[in-house]
């Protein structure tokens, strides 16, 4: 088969895109045929050696696949071959991963596909909308008519917290770059959508939060929160989840935080267990077929342009660019 790897971790130019031996599916695992597989930063941190875990060379990158059932292992009980099948949490602690065109996995971390969505949708949206519901449900305990604040409202996981948010009867107030993306954020569901490079900015946050007492939940996807300026504006009770910066070291203004009940809630996609993340999945599909959700797809590339891909990746997370809504999906050629 054609696949994307790496013999060493570097670069995004390390990537390699070759043949290599198509995998057996192990006795609990599925043989899926990919059509799409998508980008996240884990990816590039896995593949640049920032984030140490065991990989075996030649080791193929990748979370997030989608496609159709090839073959089953002996053990395999919910699937069958032509079944079309999502799934995430690929290239992970061991797991070789989907930028090929076939993937082994195991069946506990793969989902139907729904009628109508297309491979593309489905594994621009696997790992977001899985981070995105474990978020908001497992950890942030979002209720219905609570008001939630998301940075970056377009991009791949605050897309997704946004429809996810509207879909539970949240308000949603999000921040965006250009007039392009507040259209976009809006069309998503957003009811209050910010430019985050107005000087008024956190005054006109606070004007909205007014009547509610604060804000209930506020998903931070920055690399370095301002966590004493995020405390002052929340309700109390309020939740704030962070999911990135894992270097950073913000001041915790301990006294605004604790007399007002305030949460912290750090968390990982990939701490979650199949049932948890079965859970999401289940959501997601149902929120798909009832027009609530469309996952975003920011760029199309094939393949064979891994490399690319990831500095393309690379340049809007690590290098803030800003030139990327929603995710970017691969497909093989055949």
């Amino acid at each position: 088969m054609q696949a994307a790897y790496i013999t060493a971790t570097g670069e995004p130019e390390h990537i390699q895109y070759g043949e290599l031996p198509t995998p057996e599916p192990g006795p609990t695992e599925v043989l899926v045929k990919v059509g799409a597989a998508s980008i996240n930063p884990i990816d590039t941190y896995l593949r640049s050696g920032a984030i140490a875990m065991p990989l075996e060379f030649p080791w193929i990158p990748g979370c997030d696949l989608a496609g159709t059932v090839e073959a089953v292992g002996s053990d395999v009980t919910r699937l069958k071959p032509g079944d079309r099948v999502w799934g995430s949490n690929q290239s992970l602690f061991g797991r070789q991963g989907t930028l090929a065109e076939y993937a082994a996995v195991d069946e506990a971390w793969l989902y139907p596909t729904p009628d109508g969505e297309t491979d593309a949708e489905a594994a621009a949206g696997a790992l977001v909308g899985i981070t995105a519901h474990l978020g908001l449900f497992l950890h942030g305990g979002l209720r219905e008519g609570e008001l939630l604040f998301v940075n970056g409202g377009t991009g791949g996981v605050g897309s997704t917290v946004v429809q996810f948010a509207k879909a539970a009867g949240a308000t949603v107030i999000a921040t965006v770059g250009n007039d392009e993306k507040k259209r976009h954020c809006e069309s998503l569901g957003a009811d209050h959508v910010l430019d985050y490079h107005s000087p008024t900015l956190d005054d006109d946050i606070r004007a909205i939060a007014e009547s509610n007492g604060g804000i209930d939940v506020w998903w931070e996807t920055q690399r370095e929160p301002t966590l004493e300026r995020t405390i002052g504006m929340m309700k109390k009770r309020g939740r704030i989840i962070v999911m990135a910066g894992r270097d950073a070291r913000p001041p915790l203004p301990v006294g605004p935080f604790y007399v007002n009940d305030l949460r912290l809630i750090g968390f990982a996609m990939f701490n979650a267990s199949p049932d948890e993340q079965r859970v999401c999945a289940e959501a997601m599909n149902g929120w798909y077929v009832d027009g609530k959700w469309k996952p975003q797809i920011g760029r199309e590339m094939p393949l064979a342009e891994a490399a690319a891909a990831h500095r393309l990746q690379e340049e809007n997370t690590l290098g803030k660019q800003g030139s990327l809504s929603g995710k970017i999906v691969l497909t093989p050629s055949s």
